[in-house]
């Protein structure tokens, strides 16, 4: 591709570089100068102007975002028409946004001239959230340069759906627990679970000791795809009353605690049935996100999540301050 100012005389079947405004002629950059244009420039006195010329092998910028972001494109994944060298890529369902980020980077890395913006990985987005674009910053590319960059797409972008699914909920009590609480959680829960197509199917309370909860984990296993324990007291050991139980009751622990505040005293397991169990941390309670999220969203989207997985959520895992927490984290606060 060739660049640069040429003579009006010269520009005819270039490409407008910079917009050209003069007493009420605008030509806006990327318009192809045909003989309107041509004449206008002429008849406007303009004597020079910016030009991008097109050779023999030169892929226009149009059509090279279009190419990368449709190789980009994965399941549930749609691509937006070009324009001005920027094709956008837009979730088609409501689910997880699935990438690795070392495929943006090899794209990126190479050439500054091809460009790839995505959301974060693992992000929940909704049906029609743009979640990645592609910017070609000249107006061509060489075809080898484009190929290269293709040639890196890997698996590209995909969503995987929120799947419906039957949740049942047990919330331990105690005497200090009041029942406003487990009303309010609840509801906070179903306000979760609802945009994610997912629902509250059955509940219960019990004390907030191994053999009664171990009771309402047998009772409500088979009935749900997920369990979602709420303790009257937070999860402090593997030998405490939660995970206790879920031993006791056939099942196992995945992972107890977690690198996200709020959110560390999370519990994750199997009941014996192979339910998945979640152990909600205090922060839980409240609506506003924290680690409890991460872990729903992708056991709802199908996403697996082994305790390795958990263990890798410390970059990022340092989240917003919520009113719920007793102390704050410079006080020596729960970490829930």
């Amino acid at each position: 591709m060739k660049f640069g100012p040429v003579p009006v005389a010269e520009s005819l079947g270039g490409i407008i570089a910079h917009a050209v405004r003069r007493d009420g002629l605008m030509l806006k950059k990327g318009t192809l100068v045909g003989a309107r244009e041509h004449r206008q420039l002429l008849d406007a006195g303009i004597t020079s102007v910016m030009i991008a010329r097109l050779e023999p092998g030169d892929i226009g910028e149009d059509e090279a975002a279009s190419r990368l972001a449709l190789a980009l494109a994965g399941a549930h994944v749609k691509v937006e028409a070009p324009f001005t060298g920027r094709a956008n890529l837009f979730a088609d369902t409501a689910g997880l946004l699935i990438f690795e980020s070392a495929t943006i980077d090899a794209i990126n890395a190479p050439d500054e001239r091809i460009t790839v913006a995505t959301l974060g990985a693992l992000k929940a987005v909704v049906e029609g959230e743009m979640v990645g674009t592609v910017k070609i910053i000249p107006f061509a590319l060489e075809a080898p340069a484009l190929e290269s960059a293709l040639t890196r797409c890997g698996s590209g972008l995909r969503i995987a759906p929120f799947r419906a699914h039957r949740v049942a909920v047990i919330s331990t009590v105690l005497p200090s627990l009041k029942p406003a609480t487990i009303e309010k959680t609840l509801r906070v829960t179903e306000d979760r679970l609802t945009p994610l197509g997912s629902s509250v199917v059955a509940q219960a309370q019990v004390a907030h000791e191994t053999e009664a909860l171990t009771r309402a984990i047998l009772d409500l296993e088979h009935s749900a795809d997920l369990l979602i324990i709420f303790g009257a007291s937070a999860i402090s050991d593997r030998l405490d009353v939660i995970p206790s139980a879920l031993v006791a009751a056939g099942g196992s622990v995945t992972q107890l605690g977690m690198p996200v505040d709020p959110g560390n005293l999370l519990l994750l397991g199997r009941t014996s049935a192979g339910t998945p169990v979640i152990g909600a941390p205090g922060c839980a309670r409240s609506p506003r996100e924290n680690g409890f999220d991460f872990v729903l969203q992708r056991l709802l989207a199908g996403v697996e999540v082994s305790a390795a997985s958990i263990r890798a959520m410390g970059a990022g895992g340092l989240m917003m301050e919520i009113i719920s927490r007793p102390q704050p984290r410079g006080g020596g606060g729960s970490g829930e």
